[in-house]
Parts: structure tokens; sequence; C-alpha cells
């Protein structure tokens, strides 16, 4: 099958311009060129409510309007880039590059380690430039993939990434598309992948004119945003076209391995061939032709394994989702926070659900929606979930955008991130979260318009009237949120800070190099818990290799009788050890079982044991099979 063509933006190529819009109402649209030179051409109208003008004279760097039916000028809704921002003219964009990553085809899926971060609070700088000198960090931890959140342009120059309005644009204050290009160059001659999040579930407020060109929204449907997209009315065939060109367009142009998919719980489409189910197959398509690994990783409140079941089974075949569940029953085991969502959780036997299931919930009643939640994930592997302690959301959506390390101790940091890394799923660190990161991710926003700004801070309110905290939120409009929120990669010299940072290296090595634990498989895994001791055990093997994993929320020290074959068993980590910092470990070195380890273990502490021999079966002596709770 062809490649799927560009009907989209401004294209140069051989000395000229293609300029194509989608405006299928339309019955006249100009083309306003303001530099290098004032000029205005009528555009042809095309099949399918295309609009195309073929332009000499208006190299790289040329601005550009639209006008239709004589209406007001507009920037091209699929503009590459916006210098001037979102209400200022188009920029027509030279797609040379120097690429020198003619040799990288992408790592398998299983090999995941993601770490999130926000190009604009990351560095000083906050620039894409910036970032590269951190990289050989990221790679030195043990992470695969940088994750990007959203750099579509978006008004002003400070924001999220999620009131981003031209999807194709890259943020101008950022470093525009060659700087997002240069990040991804680099990446890739580290041997790291990039992952991109977008959006296409709604459009940010501010400087959003898609609706002018076409029917890109429907009524028919409300979001948390206002009217959904348009992806299963009468004209939606272009609006689909529309984001899944965008989708091609960060794979082809850019080079991006992967897309997250941002909160699809908020795409409605009920058509028999679903916007997302197309979406992979394009995707798909795409890695074939390019022969390159490529991913979509979808986030859900749904629970829906729709979305990561094989297409043969009647699934969308997108590549993994987030897993929140996972997050949430970690998270209230920590704390105790019952507020809001967190009201749901508690139990130690909904985080070892978690780590069989994916889900927590799989059809169980939630008390937070008041009615069935989820289905069950019997057939989907472990490598289909992306799994973490922190993330944007789960820090930032708090009042005051308290990191992990702001809540709990330095070992209850250790027992999270072992917890995390040491699943069968695929771990996700947030910025910072590596050496204990200090400054708060807060909410920022740039708007120029007082009266969207209100009602910003207006809802950021409401949205915590779910939860016990107390006192004002941060402005986000002010810039002095946006410069609490950069990180402070200094503190990474720091002895309490130094040593973390060395811990979560280590448990990527162990990951990575041990083989029981490299094999994400439900197959050889057995999950038990112990409500009394509070200790949850994770045995997993891989041919001659077994580990244990114990994990202790007990705020006491316990001791307790472990199912374990018989053998000699090696401790790998033990997270109260002195060398990262804790109390003094209480299990020696090398114990030996015989069909039961006997241990003391610290509180709040998570420990890693291995055995060389053993029986490989789930029988094993000492191991019944876990209990479906999938």
């Amino acid at each position: 099958m062809p490649p799927l063509g560009f009907l989209h933006g401004a294209i140069h190529a051989g000395g000229a311009t293609r300029f194509r819009l989608w405006a299928p109402r339309a019955h006249t649209v100009e083309l306003r060129l303001l530099h290098p030179r004032a000029l205005t051409a009528a555009m042809q109208r095309r099949p399918g409510g295309y609009w195309e003008a073929l332009l000499d004279g208006a190299p790289p760097g040329a601005r550009y309007l639209f006008r239709l039916d004589g209406g007001p000028e507009t920037p091209d809704p699929a503009s590459r880039s916006q210098p001037g921002g979102v209400h200022a003219p188009s920029e027509v964009v030279d797609q040379a590059f120097p690429w020198r990553d003619g040799a990288w085809w992408g790592l398998p899926i299983e090999q995941s380690v993601f770490y999130e971060l926000h190009i604009g609070t990351f560095t000083p700088e906050g620039t894409f430039d910036a970032a590269i000198a951190h990289l050989d960090d990221l790679r030195g931890l043990g992470v695969t993939y940088v994750e990007l959140m959203p750099v579509a342009q978006f008004p002003g120059n400070r924001n999220w990434g999620y009131d981003g309005v031209y999807p194709f644009a890259v943020q101008n204050s950022y470093g525009g598309p060659a700087g997002l290009k240069r990040l991804v160059n680099e990446c890739h001659q580290r041997g790291l992948g990039v992952f991109l999040d977008v959006v296409y579930n709604h459009l940010g407020p501010e400087g959003n004119y898609l609706a002018r060109f076409g029917p890109y929204f429907t009524a028919d449907y409300r979001t948390p945003w206002g009217d959904a997209i348009n992806f299963d009315g009468p004209d939606s065939d272009g609006v689909r076209r529309f984001f899944i060109e965008n989708a091609l367009y960060w794979i082809r142009e850019f080079h991006i391995d992967g897309l997250r998919l941002d909160a699809v719980h908020g795409i409605f489409d009920r058509s028999a061939y679903p916007f997302l189910e197309e979406l992979g197959d394009a995707v798909r398509e795409e890695a074939a032709r390019l022969n390159r690994r490529l991913y979509l990783v979808p986030e859900s409140d749904l629970n829906d394994p729709r979305l990561i079941r094989s297409k043969d089974l009647g699934g969308f075949g997108l590549d993994a989702q987030w897993a929140d569940g996972f997050h949430h029953a970690l998270r209230v085991l920590l704390t105790g926070e019952r507020d809001g969502y967190y009201q749901d959780f508690g139990e130690l036997g909904q985080l070892a659900k978690a780590f069989e299931a994916g889900y927590v919930f799989t059809g169980e009643y939630s008390r937070f929606r008041r009615r069935r939640h989820g289905a069950p994930t019997r057939d989907i592997p472990p490598h289909r979930f992306v799994v973490f302690s922190q993330n944007h959301d789960q820090v930032g959506n708090r009042m005051f955008g308290e990191r992990l390390g702001r809540l709990v101790s330095f070992e209850d940091l250790k027992l999270a991130a072992a917890a995390v890394i040491l699943s069968p799923h695929l771990p996700l660190l947030f910025m910072g979260e590596e050496y204990g990161e200090t400054a708060p991710f807060l909410y920022f926003v740039s708007h120029s318009d007082p009266g969207l700004v209100e009602a910003v801070r207006r809802g950021r309110k409401e949205e915590f009237a779910a939860f016990a905290w107390q006192g004002e939120a941060p402005d986000p409009q002010a810039e002095e949120t946006f410069l609490r929120s950069k990180l402070d990669h200094a503190l990474r010299g720091e002895e309490e800070h130094r040593a973390l940072h060395a811990y979560y290296r280590e448990l990527l090595r162990l990951r990575r190099e041990t083989p029981a634990l490299a094999r994400l498989s439900k197959d050889n895994m057995t999950v038990a818990t112990d409500e009394k001791t509070q200790v949850l055990c994770v045995r997993r093997w891989r041919q001659q290799s077994q580990t244990i994993l114990a994990l202790c929320f007990s705020k006491d020290a316990i001791r307790c009788s472990l199912p374990a074959p018989a053998g000699d068993w090696t401790k790998l980590l033990d997270s109260s050890d002195a060398v990262w910092r804790g109390p003094g470990g209480g299990v020696p070195a090398y114990v030996r079982s015989h069909g039961e380890l006997e241990l003391a273990l610290n509180p709040r502490s998570a420990l890693l044991l291995e055995c060389g021999g053993g029986e490989e079966p789930a029988t094993a002596a000492g191991s019944p099979p876990a209990p479906d709770r999938t």
C-alpha cells in the first residue's frame, strides 16, 4: 500500500511551496502571503473538500494566513510553525535535516523504561537543546525511552502542553521543529527512543480556530473541555484524516518512535471502525513501510482491555496503556489518602492484583464511580501496562503539586521505586524522581485573555473540591508558579539524593540483567499477600533463575515466612541496607530455604532474592498457584 500523503499544511519542495487546506463548507479560500512579499492567491478546490495553491516565492520562513469566504484572516490549522504565537501568521518550514540515525530501528516494547519530562521545566533554559545535555545521564540510569509531554503549539510560553491548538506546529519557545529534530537525533545516537504525548481528545481554548475551517467538533458528545472532536458524525472522514496524518507526521518528519495518546476516554466514536483502531492500523502499516518499531500507548480510565487486546481477538491492537490503578493502590498504601478517586483503594490485595492483572478493577463495584468498573485482562500480557509511582497528572493535579518525596519518608520512596521497577509491567519515571527532586510540579498557563485566566483559576478550585486539601492553590497564570516547577539537577550531588539515584540505577540494572525479571510473563509469576504482616510477595522464574520480591508495607519491623522453593537464595537488593542510606538490613547475604524462608524485614522495605536452582513450574514446593483475580 502506498504511504498516506500529507493533505494538510504547507510543504516546500523543489523551489515551490504547496499549500493544502481542508475546508469542505467554504465557497472561496484565499491564501494571504505576508512575507517575504505581499500576495493574495485564490486557492483551487480539490475533491473531498480540500483546497490547494502552488506558489513560487514562498520559501522556508515565509509567513501566511488563510481567508475563507471573505472572512477574517486565520493561521493554518495544520501550520508547521507559529513563531509569533497562536494568533500570528503561520510559517513555511524547511523540512531538510541532517539526520544521523539511519541505523536506528527502535527497541522492543518489552524493554521499555519510560522517562516522562516536560521540556519547559526540565532545564533552566526550557528548550529541546538544553535537554540534550542530560541524555547521557538518562541512558546511564537505564532509561530506554524519553517521553515528552505535548509540544504542539500552545498560547504563551508556559503550559503543560494540553492546551495545544496547532497539532502540527512545534512550540516556538521550546525551539520549534528544528530543535525537536535535534533532540530526537541525539537521543537515537545514544540508543534512546523518543515517545511524544499527543492530544486527540480536544484542543485548547485560546487560539483554537479549527471550527472555522470545518466540522471538527460535534455537540453530540460533551467532554470536560467542551464539544468533542467529531470522529463519527457527518464529514468525520476528513477529521479522522487530519489526526491520523498528524500521527504519521510526527513519525516521518521527526522520527518519533511512539505516541502516548492522552485521555482516550475523551474520544467518542460509535462507528464500526473506530478512530483508535484506524489509527493503530495506519501506524502499523507505517512501521512495516519504514521497517521500524513504532508504538501507540493510550491513557484511559475506562479499564477497557479492548484497547490493548490483539486485533485477532477483537481488540484495537494498541501496544500498551497507562495503568492508573497500579499507582492508586500503591499511593494509598504509602500515604493513607482516601479522598476523591483514592476512596476505592487501600487494600494490599489490590496492589497484588495490579501486579497480576494490570488493572485493579476488572468488573468490581467502584464506590467512587458508584457502578461496576473495568473488564478482565486474562489474555493481556504484563508488558501491555505502563506503571508508575509518579507522573505529571498524579503530581501536578494536586493543589500544591507535591512530589511523592514531600508526602512520604525516604524508605517509602525506595519501596515505591522497587514496586514499580521490579514489577512485570513497563515502568515510567517522572522527571527528577530518580534523585528525589524537591521542586513541586504545579499547574501553569500563560493565557492572554483575562476571562479565560479567571476561568482556569476557578476550574482548578472545583477540581480540588473532592479532596481534603487546605489552603489557596498557587496561581496557574503567575510566572512564579512555572519557575517553582523547574528541576534542580544539582541535587543529585547531595548525599541522600545521590544514594537514591544509585538505588534507581541498581533497580533498573537488576530488572534488565536478572533473567527472571527480564521476562515479562504472567505464566512465570505467582503473587501472594499477608494482610497481617502487610507483605506482598512476588515470585518469578525463567529457566534456572528464580526471584522473590518481598514488599513490606508494615510500619513496624516484622518476621515473616515466605513460600520459596528449596535452595540457596542470594540477596540481590535490600532497600534497608546502609549503602542506600537505610537503617541497616536484617537479611543476610545468603539464606537457605527448605520450602519457606524465615525473614526479618524492616518497616517500609523492599527485598529481592535470587536462587540459581530450584523448580520452574508454578507448582514448585511451597509455592501454590495464585488465585485467578484477573
